[in-house]
């Protein structure tokens, strides 16, 4: 018992490290700086980072800024390499060059150039039923708001609105997700546990969300991280595997599905495939997540798809 209490300790603090790489990568950070958010001595925090996340920190640094890039090369047409390069924590571009082409095997525009023909003969291969599912934008008369409707029989329409800071309790897992309903229960049942004895899903704010820190498209299965979070007032105190993270107040594109669970992919591929091309917005440079406003019923799940965005 005693030893998981000291593993779980150890995670938590290789989780806020993380946190901490991925809030400020486009700063030059030191492993002094990142041991000194995790709690540890410069000197053991290499070892320990290493053991659980199975990657020294610089590798994963790295490897979150090309992702971060690819992801970004990919989904924000108005920007140049140059600018995605900067923006990723890259001061020089032949660095980030030589360092994206060894890691994707080809140049940052030649990436560019692959997804772009990808995306576009999907789109001709699926022209029908894009028309069909092609969102189309109205006034909503009570709010005075730009919302989107669609025909597409999972979606129950998109609006675009800030959401307000959000402080949340998490439980984190690295390591294949897709389509493991017995994983996510485990991870809910943890957090769980952890919150009801603390009162903390009676709280008047309380909202349960999912965190994908990475994308399915650009980062390995077995490095993919992906958090179960519950809002919680700011002042909660957090221990062993539970950890704690800020989501900033920030303009989202909130999606609203009803689904199964063999269907939340098809969602996401909507909001990116569908409803970003004709929306006037692209996606901004953080985090997305899934939101639950209610619970399950029938085996069906509501969900508020939550991306966030700015203008095109």
């Amino acid at each position: 018992m005693e030893n998981q209490l000291i593993e779980n300790e150890y995670k938590s603090r290789i989780n806020k490290a993380c946190d901490y790489i991925e809030n400020n990568i486009d700063k030059q950070l030191t492993l002094d700086e990142i041991a000194c958010a995790a709690n540890f001595s410069k000197f053991h925090f290499h070892r320990i980072f290493l053991a659980i996340i199975g990657e020294t920190p610089f590798h994963f640094l790295l490897r979150i800024r090309l992702e971060r890039a690819a992801f970004m090369i990919t989904t924000n047409p108005t920007e140049t390499i140059t600018e995605i390069a900067l923006r990723c924590g890259f001061t020089d571009i032949s660095v980030f060059s030589r360092n994206f082409k060894g890691y994707f095997k080809k140049s940052a525009t030649e990436f560019r150039k692959e997804r772009n023909e990808k995306s576009n003969l999907s789109q001709v291969n699926s022209k029908t039923q894009q028309v069909a599912n092609q969102p189309f934008l109205y006034i909503c008369p009570s709010s005075n708001k730009i919302k989107w409707r669609t025909n597409m029989k999972l979606s129950k329409g998109v609006e675009v609105k800030v959401l307000p800071t959000m402080t949340a309790a998490y439980v984190r897992h690295i390591g294949p997700y897709k389509g493991d309903e017995k994983l996510f229960k485990k991870l809910w049942d943890k957090l769980f546990a952890w919150a009801g004895p603390r009162g903390l899903i009676c709280w008047p704010g309380f909202k349960m969300l999912v965190i994908y820190h990475d994308d399915l498209n650009v980062t390995n299965e077995d490095k993919l991280r992906m958090s179960v979070c519950i809002t919680v007032p700011p002042e909660t105190k957090v221990d062993g595997e539970v950890g704690k993270l800020t989501i900033e107040s920030a303009n989202y594109a909130v999606a609203r599905f009803v689904v199964t669970s063999e269907e939340f992919e098809q969602a996401w591929k909507w909001v990116y495939g569908e409803w970003f091309p004709t929306s006037g917005y692209q996606p901004d440079d953080k985090p997305c997540f899934e939101m639950y406003p209610e619970e399950p019923k029938d085996g069906k799940f509501t969900v508020d798809i939550c991306v966030p965005v700015k203008p095109l």
